[in-house]
């Protein structure tokens, strides 16, 4: 999961969309040489899950087509409760003595039959025996197998091929890392909001210190809107973003928005509650926030009023360079939408 390979194309498979993205160097950044993104339709993916791998598959080929590019290799991505992240203490050993031994430790941390699940670890802190430290720290990444066949399986029969299998909220940390100096220091959160679920990783400096995926996202809005207002999703997919709609009453949207809002900040709130009872410390210094669901009206605001942090966007094109001009669509949804495939899109041999 770690892993990297060249010539790798970043693709996004949300619920709403799927997202093509291709790099290549440039100077001491990078620039991007082919993007696409298509539609998913409604329902193809629920709840991470693939229902309809061949329409999921038709909405990679079109992207693909959209890009433009002849790159078949991809760098993909999961996320939601068939996959698995944690920090763990282990005894210090050697990296040989780990390699043999993480199954069996992984055992007691994940909640899945571990013959069911891939495995891939990083060492965060080797420990140090000079300073009396006896333990080490190891980040543990576990994802159900059948889910990793699913989406390889539509990637293979949209004509590409499965290379790399990521996890959301380490593409987030590889696309905030290659476009923001990094202090060393600082906590932050990177939020990603997507249609159906929320990816949130706390990094400390440039380590990832917790993850976790929240289900819901960008689509209880388009659908609380839809119910109070019997309009279509298209109606409602414009006026959550402050866009309006024929017939809707921009202070009565905003009340509908508020209240999906409100449920929203409270599972955050539990997920930095969680985080702040296992850390260390409970210091959280800013979020940076990106996703779909990040445009809906009034999201991010509320956001910083009820954690008191500052809240920015997330861009993935700050310092990696994008000619808008290209793209045909508006240059901050781009941004907002475009991070997990840019941090996909990174990927290379032999980092981890």
């Amino acid at each position: 999961m770690f892993s990297k390979t060249k010539g790798l194309v970043g693709l996004d498979i949300g619920s709403s969309a799927a997202k093509v993205v291709e790099l290549k160097p440039s100077g001491r950044t990078h620039r991007v040489v082919a993007f696409g993104t298509e539609p998913v339709s409604p329902d193809s993916i629920v709840d991470g899950a693939i229902i309809d791998g061949a329409g999921v598959a038709d909405a990679i080929r079109r992207a693909f087509d959209r890009a433009g590019t002849r790159t078949k290799n991809v760098a993909a991505s999961l996320s939601g409760n068939a996959v698995i992240v944690k920090k763990i203490s282990l005894p210090a050993m050697t990296d040989g003595e780990l390699a043999e031994s993480i199954r069996w430790e992984a055992e007691q941390y994940i909640p899945f039959d571990v013959q069911d699940v891939n495995l891939d670890y990083l060492i965060l802190d080797s420990g140090n025996s000079a300073a009396g430290k006896t333990t080490m720290d190891v980040l543990l990444v576990a994802a159900k197998k059948e889910k990793i066949a699913d989406y390889t399986g539509v990637i293979a029969q949209a004509g590409r091929i499965p290379v790399v299998v990521d996890v959301d909220a380490f593409a987030l940390q590889n696309a905030f890392e290659a476009n923001y100096d990094v202090d060393p220091a600082a906590v932050t959160v990177l939020m990603n909001v997507g249609a159906s679920a929320i990816n949130i990783n706390i990094v400390n400096g440039g380590a990832a210190v917790f993850t976790r995926d929240i289900s819901i996202g960008g689509n209880a809005y388009t659908e609380a809107v839809q119910r109070e207002f019997n309009v279509s999703f298209e109606q409602a997919e414009a006026a959550k973003c402050g866009s309006g709609g024929e017939g809707l009453a921009a202070d009565d949207v905003r009340h509908v928005l508020r209240a999906v809002t409100e449920n929203v900040l409270l599972e955050i709130q539990k997920t930095f509650d969680f985080y702040r009872a296992t850390a260390a410390s409970e210091r959280l210094d800013r979020v940076m926030l990106c996703g779909g669901g990040s445009r809906v009206d009034g999201f991010s605001a509320a956001l910083g009023d009820h954690f008191k942090l500052p809240v920015e966007p997330l861009n993935p094109f700050r310092r990696i360079t994008l000619d808008a001009s290209k793209i045909g669509a508006h240059a901050d949804d781009v941004a907002a939408t475009s991070v997990v495939a840019v941090g996909l899109a990174l990927r290379r041999a032999g980092d981890r």
